[in-house]
């Protein structure tokens, strides 16, 4: 990692999840610079096949400030189980399959966990986000939120996993809270306050 104050008037949002680009806006707009994202490019996804959250995110970054000549924001996110030890993790997208069907992923979850004796119900999302520029250099850091599993699913907010998962200190699901308040706490809130540190000096509070 090669911290680096960003200084640019442009950046891509490595995605084509309309829900983390939503938020990640959401998290980028006191820079008042030009948000793309690969849907402005018409980029194929590439190959994730990292080992972590973190190797995930570099991939795409790196993989999309390359193709464009500009700086790439990209996000690796997920959820884990800790009574599925800690599944689905870096495959929390592969488990909603090609059509991506986050209702379907959320019902396998609750038939596995429903087959332990004593769960704990206990989770946790993860979110890495790298920022990659077309010399190569990145920072890449990672938040994570603890949080409790709950049946049946809450809430119309949110996406993907959001309506089975309850942060800690918090009764609402991540699909129940207003938009405002589950962006300032998540996971990618925190990882976004750590890249800030780094690279947004001029943002700190």
């Amino acid at each position: 990692m090669r911290s680096k104050a960003y200084n640019q008037k442009k950046i891509v949002i490595a995605s084509h999840n309309k829900g983390k680009i939503t938020e990640i806006k959401d998290l980028l707009k006191p820079l008042k610079i030009e948000i793309l994202s690969t849907d402005n490019f018409n980029l194929k996804e590439p190959v994730e096949n990292g080992s972590s959250f973190e190797e995930n995110a570099l991939i795409k970054s790196s993989y999309v400030s390359k193709l464009t000549g500009i700086p790439s924001l990209s996000d690796d996110s997920g959820i884990c189980f800790s009574d599925l030890n800690n599944e689905p993790g870096i495959y929390s997208a592969r488990w909603a399959g090609k059509a991506k069907n986050f209702n379907l992923a959320m019902i396998k979850i609750n038939d596995s966990i429903r087959k332990i004796k004593k769960p704990s119900y206990d989770c946790f999302f993860v979110c890495a986000l790298s920022l990659c520029w077309p010399d190569g250099s990145n920072v890449t850091v990672s938040g994570k939120i603890d949080g409790k599993f709950t049946w049946p699913p809450r809430g119309d907010y949110g996406f993907g996993y959001d309506p089975i998962f309850k942060p800690m200190e918090y009764d609402d699901t991540f699909a129940e809270m207003d938009p405002k308040l589950k962006h300032s706490i998540s996971h990618r809130a925190i990882a976004f306050k750590k890249l800030i540190n780094l690279c947004f000096p001029s943002l700190k509070h």
